[in-house]
C-alpha cells in the first residue's frame, strides 16, 4: 500500500499542484474524511495505549478501505487521465494527505518503515517523522454525509462483486470491465446510486451500470451480463465508441478525448 502511494504522489507537489477540497471529486473528499476518522480513533487509541487496536485499524484502512475500494476505482483515473488533469490531481492531493496522516500513525509501531517512507514523502534527508506531531488533514465539511452515502455504494458494490465473480466462475467474463450490470433498487437507494450518474460505472469498476427502481424491496439484486462492445486497448473498458474516431481506431472516446482533446469531466469517481 505505501509503495503505490508513494509511486502515485511521487509527480505531485502539493505546494503547487494541490485541488481545494471543495473542487475535488466526491470519492476523494470521501478519503479524506475515511482519513480523518481513522486518525481521531488511532490518536485515542495511543492515548490509552490500546496498540493492539491501532495495528488492526491500520490493517483494516489499508486492505479494505484502501486497497480493496479506493485505490481499486483510483487507478483508472490515475492512469488515464492526462498527467496534469484536474481529475487527476485531485485524487493526487488525496492520497499525499492520506500517505501523510497514515505515516504519522504507523510510526510508533512500525519505526524504520515510517521513517523510510518519509524520507520519500517529505523530500528532505534531514528530516524525520519523529520530528511531526499529527497530519492537520483538510476539513471536510460534508464528512458524515459522504460517509453515509458512500457506506451504500461500497455495500452495493459487494453485491455487484458477487455477481462478476459467478459470471467470471462460469467462463463468461474475465475482469469486471467486461461486464454490464444492471441494479435493481427500491426508491431512496435507486436515487442515491442514479445521482451518481456516468460515474457509477466507474465505482463498480464495470464498463456499464444501469440503475432500476423497485417497489418491493423483496426485488432488491444484481444483473449482469458480459459487454458486447470492443475493448479499448488503453483503459481496458468495453464501450461501444471504441473506434469512433477513425484515426485512432482501437481507442474509446473518453481515451482519444484524454490523450489528443480537453479531457474526460468527471464529479464523482
Amino acid at each position: 500500500t505505501l509503495r503505490f502511494l508513494l509511486a502515485n504522489v511521487s509527480d505531485f507537489d502539493p505546494e503547487t499542484d494541490a485541488v481545494p477540497v471543495a473542487e475535488m471529486l466526491e470519492i476523494d473528499r470521501y478519503a479524506l474524511a475515511l482519513a480523518a476518522r481513522l486518525q481521531d480513533e488511532a490518536a485515542a487509541d495511543y492515548g490509552r495505549y490500546a496498540f493492539h487496536l491501532v495495528a488492526q485499524k491500520l490493517q483494516t484502512f489499508c486492505s479494505e478501505d484502501l486497497g480493496a475500494f479506493y485505490l481499486d476505482i483510483l487507478k483508472d483515473r490515475l492512469y488515464t487521465c492526462a498527467s496534469r488533469a484536474r481529475a487527476r490531481r485531485s485524487a493526487q492531493t488525496a492520497l499525499w494527505h492520506v500517505t501523510a496522516s497514515l505515516v504519522r500513525l504507523m510510526a510508533p509501531i512500525l519505526s524504520f518503515t515510517a521513517e523510510e517512507v518519509w524520507k520519500h514523502l517529505a523530500r528532505d534527508p534531514g528530516d524525520s517523522i519523529f520530528l511531526q506531531a499529527w497530519h492537520v488533514l483538510p476539513e471536510v465539511a460534508d464528512a458524515e454525509a459522504l460517509l453515509a452515502r458512500w457506506a451504500v455504494l461500497r455495500e452495493v458494490k459487494a453485491g455487484v462483486q458477487k455477481k462478476l465473480e459467478e459470471l467470471r466462475v462460469g467462463g463468461k467474463i474475465g475482469s469486471s470491465l467486461q461486464a454490464e450490470v444492471e441494479i435493481l433498487a427500491p426508491g431512496d437507494r435507486a436515487r442515491l446510486l442514479r445521482s451518481f450518474g456516468e460515474d457509477l460505472r466507474l465505482a463498480l469498476l464495470t464498463s456499464a451500470a444501469t440503475v432500476v427502481e423497485v417497489a418491493d424491496p423483496a426485488d432488491e439484486g444484481v444483473a449482469a451480463v458480459p459487454s458486447a462492445h470492443a475493448k479499448c486497448e488503453r483503459c481496458w473498458h468495453f464501450r461501444a465508441d471504441v473506434g469512433a474516431d477513425t484515426a485512432h481506431p482501437t481507442l474509446c472516446g473518453r481515451c482519444v478525448s484524454n490523450l489528443f482533446g480537453p479531457g474526460e469531466t468527471r464529479r464523482y469517481a
